[in-house]
C-alpha cells in the first residue's frame, strides 16, 4: 500500500558506507523529533536524477535548511558504493544531503513505490518521489505522474508546503 500523508514512517534500515566500510543505519535515528525532507529516485548515476533530481536538493540546501528542515535523505535501490560514490560524484555529500541505499528495496516496496522498467534495466526500483516528515509522520507526500519527470519532487515543489 502506498505511504500517504499522516502516516508515519515505517522503521527501516538503510546502508551507507561510514569511515570504515559499509555500516547500517536505522532510518528513525535520522528523524526523530525532526523536520526531515526524503526523497527517492529509480537509480544512481541515472539520467534525471543525476542532472535534475539530485541538484535541486544540492541547490537548494541553504533555502531548506532556512524553512527548518534539519535532514535530507536521498533513498535509493543500490547497495552503498555506488551511493557514497555518486554522492561524492555529485556533491551531494558535500552539501549534506544523505545518501543510502536500500539495497534489497525493502523500505521503497514497503511505502509503495517499488516498480520494474525491464527494457531499462530497472528491476525492483524506486518510483520517483518526495516526502516531508515531522517527527517521522508524513505531512507532504509528492509523486512524480511518470518517467523522466522531475516536478513536484524536485527542492523547489516543496517550499510552499514545508
Amino acid at each position: 500500500m502506498q505511504i500517504s500523508v499522516g502516516d508515519t514512517i515505517p522503521s527501516a534500515t538503510f546502508v551507507r558506507m561510514g569511515a570504515e566500510g559499509p555500516e547500517q543505519i536505522a532510518l528513525k535515528d535520522i528523524t526523530t523529533g525532526k523536520k526531515v525532507i526524503i526523497f527517492g529516485l529509480p537509480g544512481a548515476y541515472t539520467g534525471t536524477c543525476s542532472t535534475k533530481h539530485v541538484p535541486s536538493y544540492i541547490e537548494n540546501m541553504g533555502m531548506l535548511k532556512e524553512k527548518g528542515v534539519a535532514e535530507v535523505i536521498c533513498v535509493s535501490v543500490n547497495d552503498p558504493f555506488v551511493m557514497d560514490a555518486w554522492g561524492k560524484d555529485t556533491g551531494a555529500a558535500e552539501a549534506g544531503i544523505h545518501m543510502l541505499g536500500d539495497p534489497e528495496g525493502t523500505f521503497t516496496k514497503e511505502i509503495g513505490m517499488s516498480f520494474n522498467a525491464p527494457p531499462a534495466g530497472l528491476i525492483n526500483r524506486s518510483l520517483r518521489y518526495a516526502m516531508v516528515l515531522h517527527d517521522n509522520v508524513v505531512t507532504t507526500f509528492n509523486l512524480e505522474g511518470g518517467p523522466g519527470e522531475c516536478s513536484v519532487s524536485a527542492a523547489p515543489a516543496l517550499f510552499d508546503q514545508l
